[in-house]
């Protein structure tokens, strides 16, 4: 009697095992390669999201990534590879790794660290800030958050130079762009070939950089080299975005830190999924399952 106890108490922990393995193997793919949930930790994507709303953002619109996230959790970079997925569009709100999570010189993947923008430029574009709006060269139809460009575009050039958000990416003196005047920069794509001037030093320096793992002097000088080794042309390997956030006037976005790699977007934010104040952490009902636009 008691060694049939003990066999159906042995199976009874067995299945318990078996199933909450099965539950969490499932739950992890899920996260992988189907779905995740993010926190909107500031007020850069307002009005559309808030703080405290939570979102459900889909892998499948650009494809699962696939990397070493052990190596990525020691802080290494690690090589990305990514399943078939669908491209993302201009006016996506989507979910990536900041690509520059220890300073603004250098590229570098940080899988803890992540931000949620709207996509503005896409591999191909060549856009521009024309007195705080944007624009992409042979494209009508309007990009990002109309309503904030409105109100961006009326705020005084000293009121930003005080709070330091007038001058952008690249903060060079030979480009001399700023936040309402920016451009026309190119967004490249995979495979364009750019001829490697000093202006062009300047502004994909740190995509070359990381690309190849090797170093790019940016001086006066027209003759560009890497480690050394002189080159007058460079083909770029990867696409890369521009991204900026809905609440133009308190969001650090690709106006200022500049483009990112493809491999660096998690996915598209599609939902909200839950809500809860920061402050007094009640749940906003009015919020739950409302459409990301």
């Amino acid at each position: 009697m008691r060694i049939d106890i003990i066999k159906r108490f042995s199976r009874y922990i067995i299945n318990i095992l078996f199933w909450s393995c099965m539950i969490l193997t499932l739950f992890v793919a899920i996260q992988i390669f189907f779905f995740s949930s993010f926190r909107i930790p500031s007020n850069s994507m307002e009005p559309g999201l808030i703080t405290g709303d939570k979102v459900l953002v889909s892998k499948l619109t650009p494809g699962a990534r696939l990397f070493n996230i052990f190596a990525s959790m020691r802080g290494e970079q690690v090589r990305i590879f990514r399943l078939p997925g669908n491209k993302i569009k201009r006016n996506d709100v989507i979910v990536f790794n900041y690509p520059y999570p220890n300073n603004l010189d250098k590229i570098e993947m940080n899988m803890m660290k992540y931000y949620i923008k709207r996509c503005i430029g896409l591999p191909g574009d060549s856009l521009s800030i024309i007195n705080g709006f944007y624009k992409i060269n042979g494209i009508s139809k309007p990009v990002g958050n109309i309503e904030g460009q409105e109100l961006f575009s009326v705020q005084s050039n000293k009121m930003l130079k005080d709070t330091n958000l007038y001058w952008s990416f690249p903060e060079d003196s030979l480009i001399g762009w700023n936040v309402k005047n920016f451009g026309p920069l190119y967004i490249p794509k995979k495979g364009d070939i750019i001829e490697m001037n000093q202006q062009n030093a300047i502004l994909y320096r740190k995509l070359i950089e990381w690309e190849t793992g090797k170093t790019l002097p940016v001086d006066n000088s027209t003759n560009a080299s890497l480690n050394n080794l002189p080159i007058k042309t460079y083909s770029f390997q990867t696409n890369y975005y521009f991204v900026a956030g809905d609440r133009i006037e308190d969001s650090k976005d690709s106006r200022f830190w500049g483009l990112f790699p493809e491999e660096f977007i998690v996915g598209k934010a599609f939902m909200i999924w839950k809500s809860n104040d920061s402050y007094t952490g009640e749940i906003r009902w009015n919020r739950i399952l409302k459409k990301i636009d």
